[in-house]
């Protein structure tokens, strides 16, 4: 979706732009004679912010403890894609095919959601960031969809994102974002939503029943979604919305942040 002017700039209705913030990897990065662990997060996460009318910052693992703190700071949250949520979190026995556990991601991401959660802060989960909030309302994952489902059709690898249809339902926000029926995505991710988590709701399904995406069923501004919506350049609605409501969750001021 186009910004308009006052939205690229940042302002809307003389406000400030809304900070969100993003979860990053902290992997290994060569940059000349520098062999480091550095943050990292592709620059198509932080396009669709700043299109959106949004300031983006970048959120690599710390201490769980300073979660708060930079939650303070922020208006929105975008919990990002990435490797595996370890089956441990949700009381499963590892399958081989489950990526080597990553506990310092695992456990600042947990904090961030859970404070936003207490603030009632805009947050838009996407592929990992929504198995890690279903995990997080204490509900469980396949761990290899092909085993599971028997199907390749949401990884179909080598970096490619694969294309898929899901369903979304009539009356949620996600419909009131980008309409109800058939959707066009893309995914990438082996692993999926099997038991879903206390007080969401599923708001759209592929064909084969796996959940797509869900919402919160007391109205809590969470969205959360399988697919990969920074990879469609074209279609920016989702980010839009989420800015949308973190500049009325600034808007509201210290009061919805106590």
């Amino acid at each position: 979706m186009a910004s308009n002017d006052s939205e690229s700039s940042g302002h809307a209705n003389g406000m400030p732009a809304p900070v969100i913030g993003l979860t990053t990897y902290l992997e290994r990065a060569k940059q000349g004679v520098w062999d480091v662990r550095a943050a990292f997060l592709p620059q198509q996460y932080f396009d669709a912010v700043t299109a959106s009318g949004g300031v983006a910052i970048l959120l690599p693992p710390q201490p769980a403890a300073t979660a708060d703190a930079v939650l303070e700071r922020l208006d929105g949250l975008i919990l990002t894609g990435g490797i595996d949520v370890q089956p441990e979190l949700y009381g499963a026995d590892r399958h081989p095919a489950t990526d080597p556990a990553r506990p310092d991601r695992d456990e600042w991401e947990l904090a961030l959601f859970r404070g936003a959660e207490r603030r009632r802060m805009p947050v838009l989960a996407i592929c990992r960031g929504l198995q890690l909030v279903n995990v997080a309302r204490g509900g469980t994952l396949h761990q290899h969809l092909p085993e599971a489902l028997g199907t390749e059709r949401y990884r179909i690898g080598g970096g490619v994102f694969a294309e898929n249809l899901v369903h979304i339902d009539d009356g949620t926000r996600l419909a009131e974002l980008v309409g109800a029926g058939e959707y066009g995505v893309r995914s990438y991710h082996h692993q999926g939503i099997d038991r879903l988590g206390a007080g969401l709701v599923a708001t759209a399904r592929a064909d084969d029943g796996l959940v797509q995406a869900f919402e919160d069923a007391e109205g809590s501004p969470l969205l959360g979604v399988q697919w990969h919506p920074e990879q469609n350049a074209s279609d920016r609605r989702l980010f839009a919305g989420l800015v949308a409501q973190a500049r009325e969750f600034a808007g509201a001021g210290a009061g919805a942040r106590a």
